[in-house]
């Protein structure tokens, strides 16, 4: 397939990769190499204890991949392309889990991994694809809607009960306050655009297993027009703030914290960094569900996380199976999540006393990620995500009228050879 043939046209540079393979130390203890994405030291200790719990069956060393999913992608693709034996597992990001699974880049999931019961439907649709789990869930991440208690109260807005972006964006501009979310021209763009299309009830690819001749957008709808009108009133109204262009993740959660803040979608991270940054405000946080686009349809919030995967030219493939199940036992993701910050994907994880006392928030985190949509699950990922960012950046010119076409010829023009990004 075509995205195959991308990603082999770029391994020249690694061809040295594919002579390495899965290697065993001086007393003979096969080493798995676990490629992670950038954490506080959490994969490391599992990898610790899966070790000293595997009894000489095998050693677990960590690798550090790059700290921005986008290069983790170009490298574990690369390399996987080139046949390379040394990666065993890998912590992968969702949304470019069908680009490595198309081309048999990953190994089948053993019969008992295969069983997801306990485990959030979010992270489950994201480690899935053509419906055949081809990842292991392992931390999931979701946003909330974080708001001021005080904010709240005085827009008289029962917070027990789901609440809209009408709502919210009612009562930033009646109290001159603004809101917290991410404008920049990035990830977190698309991550919001799909937030909003979902729960408006629509998707932004409606036939993901689809070739690019065949593919159908979905921004051209009542779903997709809803979405860029939440995003064009918070964009050219100033509520946003004056970053609102290049903000991020940080940035959103900085604006928030300051006197004029009111609501904010954001990931769970926000709570610990908030306790030692901005304790007074957390005297007022309020957390709850994603907001909803229409009042009669659930929202549907960003998902996130780490699923596991195997490379299919590992030389021990059983083994790194074996340590995979390790590490996605509920007590290593309840340390993860407590040590962290990442939430489980696990439910029973949720229960631990510990996540609990350090993360008040857990059951509606574990809500919303039984409600959340992933990011369109498609080989052809990379090339949907970045035609969107250019194409609904800045948020101040994000028109419901135009906006949602004109990504849409754009990004099948893209898919299709007739244009470049």
């Amino acid at each position: 397939m075509r995205r195959a043939r991308r990603i082999v046209a770029g391994v020249s540079a690694l061809a040295l990769a594919g002579t390495l393979g899965a290697c065993s130390a001086d007393d003979g203890v096969p080493t798995l190499t676990w490629y992670i994405n950038p954490d506080d030291g959490g994969q490391a200790e599992i990898a610790a204890s899966c070790t000293e719990a595997a009894d000489g069956a095998y050693r677990i060393e960590t690798s550090l991949l790059p700290r921005d999913a986008a290069s983790q992608r170009e490298q574990l693709a690369r390399r996987l392309a080139a046949s390379d034996r040394s990666l065993d597992i890998m912590s992968l990001d969702p949304p470019f889990i069908p680009e490595l699974a198309e081309p048999g880049f990953l190994a089948p999931v053993p019969d008992d991994l295969q069983n997801t019961d306990g485990v959030v439907q979010g992270a489950v649709q994201s480690a899935s694809w053509n419906d055949e789990l081809v990842t292991v869930p392992f931390w999931a991440n979701t946003q909330l809607l974080w708001y001021r208690k005080s904010v709240a109260e005085a827009a008289g807005l029962d917070m027990t009960q789901p609440v809209t972006w009408d709502q919210i964006i009612q009562a930033a501009e009646d109290q001159s306050k603004q809101l917290g979310v991410q404008g920049a021209l990035a990830e977190s763009m698309t991550v919001w655009i799909n937030a909003l299309v979902a729960s408006a009830g629509g998707e932004i690819l409606e036939n993901p297993d689809a070739t690019p001749d065949e593919m159908q957008l979905g921004l051209d709808t009542d779903a997709g027009r809803a979405a860029a009108d939440i995003i064009g009133r918070i964009g050219s109204s100033g509520l946003g703030g004056s970053g609102l262009p290049t903000a991020d993740e940080n940035a959103s959660m900085n604006l928030f914290q300051g006197d004029n803040g009111s609501f904010m979608v954001n990931w769970p991270f926000v709570y610990p960094a908030m306790q030692g940054a901005a304790p007074e405000v957390v005297e007022d946080l309020g957390w709850a569900v994603y907001p909803r686009v229409d009042a009669g349809t659930p929202a549907a919030p960003p998902v996130g996380g780490i699923n596991l995967g195997v490379g299919a030219y590992s030389a021990h493939t059983d083994l790194a199976w074996q340590a995979v199940a390790c590490i996605v036992s509920p007590e290593n993701q309840a340390q993860y999540f407590v040590t962290n910050g990442n939430p489980p994907s696990n439910t029973a994880a949720y229960d631990d006393p510990e996540v609990q006392e350090k993360f008040p928030m857990a059951d509606t985190i574990r809500e919303s990620l039984d409600l959340g949509a992933p990011r369109p699950q498609t080989p052809y990922y990379n090339e949907i995500s970045i035609g969107l960012q250019r194409t609904w950046h800045p948020p101040n010119a994000v028109n419901p009228d135009t906006t949602p076409q004109t990504s849409t010829d754009f990004i099948l023009a893209v898919l299709r050879g007739e244009r470049l990004l």
